[in-house]
């Protein structure tokens, strides 16, 4: 088995490494303040922009899994330094490089998403996320890395707290059987994808030479709305029928003046305002991994959340 290196240890980069680690790969985990040892698992604090401090971090690796990610108010000016760091270690090392993406390059659009659409967002935070894979792929097209992107949706199921938009705001709400609040219409179908699927598409794709080169989106369920989303967990956990109230727009610029991440989150209200799909056909049709069925990630979910103390 081969040593893999993930930048990062959020929701996804903790999936990531630790289905590495179960697949009886050694692991070490890039993190600003590092970790205590896991099974399988090292942890190094190292601040991943520190170029020759990530290149030495990544020696004899046979893939870095780019997870990190800036504070979402610091995206602008923190993605090109983060990713030229692990496009540098990975050109030096040989490492193939996996990028974790996700759906904002594309901007607004009409229909499902495929990969084949031109990043033509025109926000900051969508920009600075194409042009982050654009600097990768140019690389890899020069010959100096090898390199892959792997694009979610938002993510759902264990692991995911505070940043996603069926977690930390809803899930706790719905265990005891109190009303959620959702951004923009709680119609509007969306695409989720369940985090053990990311990690299993970031751990497949490392190992695949004929995924390089190009963007792949993670295999992903049918679209559903936030609605049909909450009926299922409060169903699932026994508090239904979800009672689901949209967050009046006035209300969401209030809370913006005094929370940098809800003032960040006006770029991005268009993707719960209209249909949002992710059409992962292309992935599914090259590779092994499937999106796990819904009630499946479902009952994960409100298990871990259950398990979880602060949830009472």
């Amino acid at each position: 088995m081969s040593l893999h290196v993930v930048v990062g240890f959020g929701p996804a980069g903790a999936a990531t490494a630790r289905l590495l680690a179960e697949q009886g790969h050694s692991v070490r985990v890039v993190t600003r303040t590092g970790r205590s040892p896991e099974p399988g698992i090292e942890h190094l604090a190292l601040d991943a922009t520190d170029r020759e401090g990530l290149i030495s971090a990544a020696r004899g690796a046979a893939a870095i899994h780019h997870c990190a990610a800036p504070p979402y108010h610091h995206w602008v000016r923190a993605w090109t330094p983060l990713v030229s760091s692990v496009c540098a270690a990975a050109e030096a090392t040989g490492a193939v490089l996996v990028m974790l993406g996700n759906l904002y390059g594309y901007g607004p659009v009409d229909g499902p998403m495929t990969e084949e659409l031109p990043l033509a967002a025109t926000g900051p935070k969508g920009r600075v996320r194409a042009a982050a894979w654009e600097q990768v792929r140019t690389r890899h097209e020069q010959g100096r890395v090898q390199a892959v992107e792997v694009r979610a949706g938002d993510f759902f199921g264990p692991g995911v707290t505070d940043g996603g938009h069926l977690a930390g705001r809803v899930v706790p709400a719905l265990l005891r059987g109190k009303p959620v609040s959702a951004l923009g219409d709680p119609d509007a179908p969306h695409s989720w994808t369940y985090l053990p699927d990311v990690a299993a598409a970031m751990a497949e794709v490392a190992g695949e030479e004929r995924a390089w080169g190009r963007a792949w989106h993670i295999p992903t369920g049918p679209a559903r709305s936030v609605r049909e989303m909450a009926d299922r967990l409060a169903a699932e956990a026994g508090t239904g029928p979800a009672v689901v109230r949209r967050i009046p727009p006035a209300a969401l610029g209030l809370a913006g003046l005094f929370s940098p991440l809800l003032r960040e989150l006006k770029e991005i209200r268009y993707q719960f305002d209209r249909p949002f799909v992710v059409d992962s056909s292309a992935y599914e049709a090259a590779f092994a991994v499937r999106a796990t069925p819904v009630d499946e990630q479902v009952k994960a979910t409100l298990d871990w959340w259950r398990a979880r103390p602060t949830t009472g």
